[in-house]
């Protein structure tokens, strides 16, 4: 079967250029229906130890300690006879400098332990009790050596160890085609995972059991319109991956911008830039309740300031005549307001006629058609307030203005 390639590289076919002549259509991502992608962006390393979630616990920016709690009802969203329970869902954090800012992204894996395994006959837990406890975590490849020098950094005498296992996993993301509003079946997961413990798609539980260590797909843990992801055995593909349906990262980068969600260090700048402001409270990246971590104090002051008045939104670049053109719009370009050539904000990520940006918001979204980019007055600029926003970002900005 031929492989379903969505290439970049082919200007006159391909469903994102269509997308950049087509006004205010959604991606026809939607319209082809779930793709998956294979992300070089990213690697894995592995913790391991005792100390493995009290160390995390006090660097990152979410509630490590979930991944310690014993499988029940209250992490268990699927009922399924004689199946063991569902894995802890996976978790999104970010690390942050000393000062609070940002430094690296990553999603947190805790493989299921051997008594919520089915051994070989599907029915019965597994063994090895003594399995040393684990957290893979999902990272930025750009950064990699930096994130395990400053992780070694931090790790004095805890009993961790930190591990790049890069080679011997790949991250996965599935999405498009309203992934999470589709029904069961045995070709979408409906619930939270498909692999061990899962009720819904029995291939891929069975191809998850043939590995050993229960890799499933999970619903994206920063949003439903995200879709599902997960980390499998490099050797092995994924259940659920049509071979017709596999395309190149680039579209999931497309995917993203659409929904105004940045990833990596080099689209949320690392040492740069505030949390609050690249939304990463609406990801589900920050617990206000867990207490300390490294950079938590500037966070946790913006958080309860209660008005952010910037934060990342999807662009347009578009001609006089609204329609959308790519033009070289470069990460860092300046978007000021034309009729007064004051700067409202910065792009921060590009592609094609779409980019992310993080702009103040009163500006971006009431002047939104007199936005342009600095020294390219051709291409102007029109941002947008994602779908997923909640209410009371914008409601809250628009009061701060009118007291102001």
């Amino acid at each position: 079967m031929q492989r379903f390639k969505l290439s970049l590289q082919r200007p006159k076919s391909n469903w994102y250029n269509h997308s950049c002549r087509t006004l205010h259509q959604k991606s026809d991502l939607e319209k082809i229906g779930p793709v998956s992608s294979l992300l070089k962006s990213r690697s894995v390393i592995r913790f391991r130890g005792a100390d493995t979630v009290k160390f995390l616990q006090n660097l990152l920016t979410n509630d490590v300690r979930r991944f310690s709690e014993t499988m029940g009802e209250k992490t268990s969203t699927l009922v399924t006879p004689n199946l063991a329970p569902v894995s802890v869902p996976p978790m999104y954090a970010a690390m942050l400098t000393p000062q609070g800012r940002f430094l690296y992204d990553m999603f947190l894996y805790r493989p299921p332990r051997p008594q919520e395994k089915l051994d070989r006959t599907g029915s019965g837990s597994g063994s090895d009790e003594d399995e040393p406890f684990d957290i893979f975590a999902d990272v930025d490849a750009s950064v990699l050596d930096e994130l395990l020098n400053t992780f070694k950094k931090y790790r004095l005498r805890s009993k961790v160890e930190i591990e790049n296992v890069g080679e011997d996993f790949s991250c996965w993301q599935r999405y498009g085609g309203n992934l999470s509003k589709q029904s069961s079946s045995t070709e979408e997961p409906e619930a939270a995972s498909v692999g061990w413990g899962a009720g819904v798609d029995r291939a891929g539980m069975s191809a998850s059991r043939g590995v050993g260590l229960g890799w499933q797909w999970f619903e994206d843990p920063r949003l439903d319109c995200l879709g599902f992801r997960g980390i499998f055995p490099s050797n092995t593909t994924p259940p659920l991956i049509e071979a017709d349906k596999e395309t190149d990262e680039q579209n999931y980068l497309l995917w993203r911008i659409e929904n105004g969600v940045a990833e990596g260090s080099s689209e949320i700048p690392r040492g740069e830039a505030i949390p609050l402001e690249y939304n990463l409270v609406g990801l589900n990246a920050i617990s206000f309740d867990k207490g300390c971590y490294v950079g938590q104090e500037l966070v946790a002051r913006t958080h309860h300031r209660g008005v952010i008045r910037k934060r990342l939104l999807p662009l347009r670049f578009v001609n006089d005549n609204a329609e959308e053109v790519e033009q070289e719009v470069s990460p860092g370009s300046e978007v000021v307001d034309s009729s007064s050539g004051k700067k409202v904000g910065s792009v921060t990520t590009q592609l094609g006629c779409r980019g992310l940006g993080v702009l103040r918001l009163e500006e971006a979204l009431k002047r939104s058609g007199a936005l342009t980019i600095r020294g390219q007055e051709q291409v102007k600029v029109e941002a947008t307030r994602p779908d997923w926003w909640p209410a009371e970002w914008f409601q809250e900005h628009q009061e701060h203005s009118a007291i102001a």
